[in-house]
């Protein structure tokens, strides 16, 4: 007969083990001798040297109990079971390892490839890192808002900045951070903004979405250039709806 941890130490593993083998009703409570203590015989180390095996395939200890006892037609059933569980946990620990994985550009995580495009087409314009980081900004609340009008969007948007004069107003409002505040040319160039914008594509519901943009990005926009927030909010008027 052996004790607790003569137990542990032939099998392999630590007497906290065996105790809490012991607690779960994994290992058969063993007789006691006169002093109390534990004593365990050769079915004790038959049945820990299956929990073990069963534990160190994966199974959980949940179903561990269940296999201990099961007939063989039903322990292939368990043991299918507990695959196809595997199976699914390891394809959610895949996707999860792919998110994480695009955590290193950061954007994908919550914009569409066709919108990274867009921002990669204003960098290879000329546009400076600060603006891109507006635009995506712009790109991330319209994505959440409005999904059902991103496709659009994207398509609309990367076919207008093969366009000379988006270009142009895009770099022109890059230019624009170092103004004064007050240049009257802020005021020009929002209603350049606001006009390219409209293009006979104005409606009610159109303005609406633009302006509850526009609205979010007002504490947005705190730490950008004292031009842009003008800029932005000249835009803003503009755009208000009626």
């Amino acid at each position: 007969m052996l004790t607790t941890g003569q137990l542990a130490a032939s099998t392999g593993v630590t007497v906290r083990t065996v105790l809490y083998y012991l607690k779960r009703g994994l290992l058969p409570e063993p007789d006691r001798d006169a002093l109390g203590h534990r004593r365990y015989d050769a079915r004790s180390i038959i049945a820990l040297k299956r929990i073990r095996a069963l534990s160190d395939a994966g199974v959980p200890l949940a179903r561990i109990d269940d296999l201990l006892g099961a007939e063989p037609v039903e322990f292939a059933r368990i043991v299918t079971q507990i695959d196809e569980d595997l199976s699914a946990q390891i394809g959610e620990l895949e996707r999860r390892r792919r998110r994480i994985a695009g955590l290193a550009p950061g954007d994908r995580l919550v914009l569409p490839d066709g919108a990274l495009r867009c921002l990669d087409r204003l960098r290879d314009i000329g546009v400076s890192d600060k603006l891109v980081q507006a635009e995506r900004d712009i790109c991330i609340l319209l994505a959440t808002l409005f999904p059902d009008d991103m496709p659009t969007w994207i398509r609309e948007k990367r076919s207008a900045l093969d366009d000379p004069e988006l270009q142009s107003l895009y770099l022109e409002v890059d230019r624009s951070s170092e103004w004064d505040p007050n240049d009257e040319r802020l005021t020009d160039l929002a209603d350049s903004c606001v006009a390219y914008g409209d293009r006979g594509r104005r409606t009610p519901a159109a303005d609406a979405k633009r302006h509850s943009i526009t609205a979010l990005l007002d504490r947005q926009l705190d730490d950008s250039p004292a031009p842009w927030r003008r800029l932005h909010q000249l835009c803003a008027d503009r755009i208000r709806p009626a």
